[in-house]
């Protein structure tokens, strides 16, 4: 049953946020866990993997059990018990702590600066919640891409983590967390403040074209406007991280001594043994990965959207920040 009396900028409030990011990011990175591992491979196993069809077929087809995954769906799915875990506790992160931040941060500069540098305020909201997001999900991401890339080490998270742990120590758990950032924080401000803009932008244009106000809208045309918002944000974010997203790929892959500086070197230059991959390289895997980031990132928005209105809280986009002045029970 929907709850009508959730106070908006309460602690209720911000917990059932989180929750929304439970449910948007945790189900939607599960759902395209056998896009990811074609992905990944496409990133960190190129010889073996030279395209996303290609990918799709060498595993499901049986072709890569001698690299150790099982043919049919279970070698597609490779991973899935990380990913959900670790998606669900940063979308817990990534939506309540940006819902709140953004709101503290328009308070700290007023109603009227809240509105007039609103992008300013999504950035530096969407980039601290992401800050901490991507702290719980290091770990989780470490395994994912070790057993997806290197299926013989682990079948999943519950044997998976505390290997990786007592053989590399809790230090290379978290080597991919410098990279992480890098591809998550910039992915992340483009999702929050390309999504609010162009649902602004949409919501403004239905308003002044067909007299059709958000307030006048249904919850329904209200999700189509959010889901077209968020495919839109997804595409543009998914390339401009995916430089990053290869060398995370690469780095938790990667054995060796030294600290994060010498990893992402050697995976870039390469050694006399083995060739970097170069700049060209950084965009390996590009096409499956814009598709994945895109869908993701429209049906999250859809979900959280969703969910917030099967509370009675407001669906997301097309407002401002709203300071504590506004602050009023929905």
């Amino acid at each position: 049953m929907a709850d009508k009396k959730i106070e908006l900028y309460s602690p209720k409030f911000f917990a059932y946020c989180g929750l929304g990011g439970i449910l948007s990011c945790g189900l939607t990175h599960t759902a395209v866990t056998p896009l990811d591992v074609v992905k990944c491979n496409t990133q960190a196993n190129p010889k073996e993997f030279t395209g996303t069809f290609q990918g799709f077929r060498y595993i499901y087809g049986g072709k890569a059990e001698a690299l150790g995954f099982p043919s049919g769906l279970r070698g597609l799915v490779k991973g899935w018990g990380p990913t959900l875990a670790g998606y669900s506790i940063q979308g817990l992160c990534k939506f309540g702590f940006y819902e709140y931040f953004k709101y503290e941060f328009a308070n700290m500069v007023g109603k009227e600066n809240a509105y007039k540098y609103r992008d300013v305020v999504y950035l530096f909201a969407s980039a601290s919640a992401e800050i901490i997001a991507d702290v719980a999900l290091c770990p989780f991401e470490a395994v994912k891409v070790r057993i997806q890339t290197s299926p013989t080490f682990a079948t999943g998270l519950m044997d998976g983590l505390p290997k990786m742990v007592a053989q590399e120590g809790l230090g290379n758990v978290y080597a991919g967390l410098a990279p992480l950032w890098a591809r998550q924080v910039p992915y992340t401000i483009i999702k929050f403040v390309a999504f609010e803009r162009i649902a602004e932008g949409i919501y403004g244009y239905l308003d002044r074209n067909f007299n059709k106000p958000k307030a006048t809208m249904t919850k329904l045309e209200q999700m189509g406007v959010v889901f077209t918002a968020g495919y839109i944000a997804g595409v543009i974010c998914g390339v401009v991280s995916h430089p990053a997203d290869t060398m995370v790929s690469k780095i938790n892959k990667l054995k060796m001594a030294g600290g994060i500086g010498d990893k992402v070197k050697v995976i870039y230059y390469g050694t006399p043994e083995a060739p970097g991959i170069g700049f060209a390289g950084l965009w390996k895997g590009l096409g499956p990965r814009v598709v994945m980031i895109g869908t993701l990132t429209g049906l999250q928005w859809f979900i959280y959207g969703a969910f917030k209105a099967s509370v009675g809280l407001p669906t997301p986009g097309g407002a401002a920040p709203a300071p504590e002045a506004d602050k009023k029970t929905h």
